[in-house]
């Protein structure tokens, strides 16, 4: 589609009169009406303004130019994986597994890498491939070409270390030692728990990034602990096959 095409299908869907869009993007409705028939495009800063309005990446405004790939990972991106800064906009440069909201989660590549082969291997990629094309792919992009630049100096690291050492001071009965904590995308892991009113509560956001893991019991029970934690929590869960029959442990402010 092209620009005009989008931007006159983004505004119908979410019912706006053109009046209605010029006064919520600071603009006239003339203005509106030539983005519509081809005759301009938004500038920069409206065009993020859009963004944030419709809660679509400026790339897909413009008619999806360019195929966006992480710069850090180097998934193919669409809207539903591109990473946000803290106030909400998005970063088109990254998925929301490798930055989440202003903070980059890897900073070791053969982390990342370890990460991604059971993913890939999904795709009919081999370990030993994955991870020969990862090792390739990786040191192109540009996370890792300006690594030094991105850096945080190890804070985030140290978090992650913190954090860990806080959650297996627990001592939750039948859950082996955290060693590792990942980035996960709320929407694959905010899991529906029964409270003993019968109801049953989901604790996370869908479009937020979350550190976590997926342990075996050491119990012998054909169920796994699900560990999801970020600044303000910890959480601790249990659940079967694909995520069955969930069950919360333990929610804990921190």
């Amino acid at each position: 589609m092209t620009t005009k095409d989008v931007l006159l299908e983004l505004r119908t869907k979410n019912g706006y009169s053109q009046d209605e869009l010029a006064e919520k993007v600071f603009v006239t409705r003339q203005a509106v009406s030539r983005w519509e028939t081809g005759d301009t495009v938004p500038n920069t800063e409206t065009l993020k303004l859009l963004s944030r309005l419709y809660d679509v990446s400026i790339n897909t405004l413009l008619g999806a130019p360019r195929q966006l790939i992480c710069q850090c990972c180097g998934m193919p991106l669409d809207d539903a994986i591109i990473s946000r800064e803290q106030d909400g906009t998005r970063n088109e440069e990254f998925c929301k597994w490798c930055y989440a909201d202003g903070t980059f989660t890897y900073s070791d590549m053969d982390e990342l890498i370890n990460v991604c082969i059971p993913h890939m291997a999904k795709e009919g990629f081999t370990e030993d491939q994955a991870r020969a094309y990862m090792k390739e792919s990786l040191p192109r992009l540009d996370y890792w070409k300006r690594f030094e630049e991105y850096s945080d100096g190890g804070k985030f690291e140290a978090f992650k270390k913190q954090l860990i050492e806080e959650i297996n001071a627990l001592h939750i009965p039948g859950m082996p030692k955290l060693e590792r904590l990942n980035a996960l995308v709320g929407a694959y892991v905010n899991l529906a728990y029964p409270l003993p009113s019968g109801i049953r509560v989901k604790f996370l956001q869908d479009e937020t990034t979350y550190l976590g893991n997926q342990l075996e019991t050491t119990d012998g029970q054909e169920r796994c602990f699900g560990v999801l934690a970020n600044r303000d929590f910890i959480l601790i869960c249990t659940y079967g096959a694909e995520g069955a029959n969930p069950e919360l442990v333990l929610y804990k402010k921190r």
